[in-house]
């Protein structure tokens, strides 16, 4: 059976397991104090276009999201995001957990828009109740968002000034970043997202690596003995050079964008073949994760021969999936996915 269910469904690039086989041998310190681990910052760090960003090393992604939100929030502070957010939806409260609240705002096409994050913040302030309220202390966004779609550079730098208006963090999740820096439809690059964010993760586990994210602060706003907080939240990996050979590894030749690059190529001609068959789409993503909606009984016969995720239902006799294509899609994943769609 072929597999879109999801990006990360694959190990790891063999470039990846390579770097990690030749130095398996090696004595290193623990903790991401090793030369890999600071060989990886300091690559990221020119790939980004600031040398002085802070970068940490961390497992997955609802463990990145929870510590960085939870570690720069006062406690009575939230965080303001989309309602279809990642941590508002998939991440099973982990920002709750911590103690602070997901402030949930209305989404159009997955995204947070500057219209509606600028309406909230003044209605927030003019409520002359709002000391009884939770504050919000940063506001949220991924990008890609949950549904495949892009914020324009238009639309970062309008959230971005927002932001500092209120004097408050702008974090961009990008669990699937190399994918959106690689679509054809974007006009944002990493340095404007740098440039744009107050602190950004990029991902690794859904991009190549076995595991692991790293997480950029930009504007020497790391959080005072971070290691410590992530430490606390028991997410401190002993063997922290796995992360930073993995990252040194993406980070090397334009591993990571090369292979970003793939995997938007296979969505592109995934795109073709739905359309040649008459699958309608749910909504337009430029990325890898690709939204169509299939008759039930459809459904049902294609899940016997293609792997995908349910996403939600239509209506009664419809149901929306979501097909997600990886680095390690191959052509003739494609075919076999065609081949199912003929039956």
């Amino acid at each position: 059976m072929v597999s879109f269910e999801s990006d990360y469904i694959a190990g790891a690039h063999p470039e990846v397991l390579r770097r990690l086989a030749e130095t398996n041998l090696e004595a290193l310190p623990g903790y991401g104090t090793d030369p890999y681990c600071e060989l990886a910052r300091e690559k990221i760090c020119r790939a980004v276009g600031l040398l002085d960003a802070d970068v940490e090393f961390l497992v997955g992604g609802t463990q990145t999201n929870a510590l960085v939100i939870s570690s720069m929030l006062r406690d009575y502070e939230g965080v303001a995001a989309a309602r279809t957010g990642h941590i508002s939806t998939h991440e099973a409260g982990a920002v709750e957990y911590s103690g602070h609240k997901v402030l949930e705002l209305a989404a159009e096409e997955g995204k947070l828009k500057p219209k509606t994050l600028r309406r909230f913040l003044e209605e927030f302030y003019a409520d002359g109740n709002h000391e009884h309220m939770v504050f919000p202390g940063m506001v949220y966004i991924s990008h890609p968002t949950e549904y495949g779609t892009l914020y324009t550079k238009k639309e970062l730098e309008e959230l971005s000034a927002i932001c500092r208006a209120y004097e408050i963090p702008l974090f961009l999740d990008g669990a699937r970043l190399g994918y959106g820096l690689m679509s054809y439809e974007t006009d944002v690059t990493l340095a404007d997202i740098a440039h744009l964010t107050d602190v950004f993760s990029i991902g690794g586990t859904k991009v190549g690596a076995l595991c692991g994210e790293a997480v950029v602060f930009t504007r020497k706003n790391k959080p005072a003995h971070f290691m410590t907080s992530v430490k606390k939240r028991g997410a401190l990996l002993a063997k922290g050079r796995l992360l930073g050979i993995q990252f040194d590894a993406l980070f090397t030749d334009d591993l990571y964008f090369r292979i970003s690059r793939q995997a938007i190529d296979m969505a592109e001609r995934m795109k073709a073949i739905f359309i040649g068959h008459g699958i309608p789409f749910y909504i337009d993503s430029p990325t890898n994760q690709q939204f169509v909606i299939l008759e039930n009984e459809r459904l049902k016969q294609l899940k016997e021969k293609a792997a995908f995720s349910f996403w939600e239902r239509a209506d009664e006799s419809h149901t929306v999936v979501r097909f997600a294509t990886s680095w390690s899609t191959t052509t003739e994943d494609l075919r076999a996915l065609e081949e199912a769609l003929r039956e």
